[in-house]
């Protein structure tokens, strides 16, 4: 029998039916195109309202038609679903139920922004076998990026310590810190939600070097990068030309203090695609930089077209960040933090640059660089060239994450489902 050939069935887990994110945005695409080859995927979800591309493409959809936390009105509320959303446990369970065993998979992209850890009960009950894909740490951290936002740099201290307890890390203030925590160890000696997966699904190897030794003994991983939907238009005619721009959410951890403080030393002014909470300090800050809010899709893929370069000065790990691997298949060079995953796309001064975390002196010296027209006509078509020598698409995410789903139902993932189950019932 070939798992490869035959329709599978693939409930797909995440907090919101709509695109609220990078997380959201890959699930939907995966689902898409799984629909596509003929695979029958269910996007279960907390959230609402549904995305109309999966409407259009047909893809099922199980919606509760919940708030997520930050939009619940009450604070109370938002503190019970999140430490334990038994709807949607009771929910999922039924879902479960009625779906064929030997051809069915749960994939869980998301769980802690409105499903919480009640998932891993239903989970492990159903016997099904299940992969989680690591788009963030929220399974392993408790504020989900082992980084401190109060001192803002990374975090070194072992999650659920002592002194991970003591330190005020959240980006809000040290009660949300508390339950976070308390939320985390619920998740792991009470729920046992790590374990209810047999598989875990990597996007970046850079990731795996951080939650690798957290992962249970036995436990399966797969390195399968994001599906990425950028056109092939081609090595750029005038690479030299443009301006060196930041596309994203504009919020502390993504660096944009520091590309300001940079570009000024580098006698520059930053532009900014994108918004978020940190938008009015900056412009407070850095009255020169320029920032042109959100754009459309079509309108951000020309302003990357068009620029010189791009700077991606995070100052968190990342999962894998997909305006790297944009800019490089529109042949634009990056300029890239060497202390988040966006590194592994880039290799230093070829396709682009990398710089010292964190260190504006250091941004600024590599901002200075790629004023040199002959350096970015050299990178530039370097960068497009290392994309589409090997490109994410869909159709290569589908395979690539089929291949792994038929391995689960073929393999010896059954003692890791009755370990779960028998803890479950607990």
């Amino acid at each position: 029998m070939s798992f490869a050939k035959e329709p599978l069935t693939i409930v797909l887990c995440l907090d919101h039916a709509f695109v609220s994110g990078g997380q959201a945005k890959v699930a939907f695409d995966s689902a898409i195109g799984l629909k596509q080859e003929g695979h029958r995927p269910i996007v279960f979800a907390a959230a609402g309202p549904v995305d109309e591309r999966l409407t259009a493409a047909g893809v099922e959809v199980v919606c509760l038609g919940q708030s997520d936390l930050l939009g619940n009105p009450s604070r109370v509320a938002a503190a019970v679903q999140g430490t334990w959303n038994k709807p949607a446990a009771e929910a999922l369970a039924r879902l479960l139920s009625g779906l064929p065993p030997e051809r069915t998979i749960v994939h869980v992209h998301g769980w802690a922004k409105a499903l919480s850890p009640s998932i891993a009960v239903p989970i492990a009950r159903s016997g099904l076998p299940a992969v989680y894909t690591i788009h963030e740490y929220f399974l392993f951290c408790p504020n989900g990026g082992f980084y401190n936002y109060q001192r803002g740099h990374t975090c070194p201290l072992e999650p659920l310590s002592a002194a991970c307890w003591a330190t005020h890390c959240d980006s809000q203030n040290y009660p949300r810190k508390l339950w976070r925590n308390a939320r985390l160890t619920l998740a792991r000696d009470v729920a046992h939600l790590p374990e209810a997966f047999s598989d875990y699904i990597a996007i970046s190897k850079f990731q795996l070097d951080v939650v690798g030794r957290r992962l249970a003994p036995g436990t399966r991983t797969h390195l399968i990068s994001n599906p990425i939907d950028v056109p092939d238009l081609g090595p750029k005619a005038s690479p030299a030309e443009g301006d060196v721009i930041f596309v994203g959410r504009i919020s502390a951890e993504k660096g944009p203090f520091l590309f300001a403080e940079a570009a000024r030393r580098a006698s520059i002014i930053p532009t900014y695609i994108g918004d978020g909470p940190a938008a009015a300090d900056l412009r407070a800050r850095y009255p020169e930089a320029r920032l042109l809010g959100w754009q459309s899709g079509l309108l951000v893929r020309e302003a990357i077209r068009a620029a010189r370069a791009l700077v991606f000065p995070s100052l968190w790990y990342e999962g894998q960040p997909l305006t790297v691997l944009e800019a490089k298949g529109l042949g634009t060079p990056v300029i890239v933090a060497d202390g988040c995953a966006g590194r592994e796309e880039i290799e230093d001064g070829v396709s682009g640059l990398w710089f010292k975390a964190g260190d504006a002196d250091s941004l600024a010296t590599a901002i200075s660089a790629v004023r040199d027209d002959a350096l970015v006509s050299r990178l530039s078509p370097a960068a497009y060239a290392d994309f589409w020598s090997d490109p994410p698409t869909l159709r290569r995410h589908v395979e690539r994450i089929t291949a792994v789903y038929s391995s689960m139902l073929g393999g010896n993932s059954a003692h890791r489902r009755v370990t779960a189950l028998q803890q479950a019932a607990e």
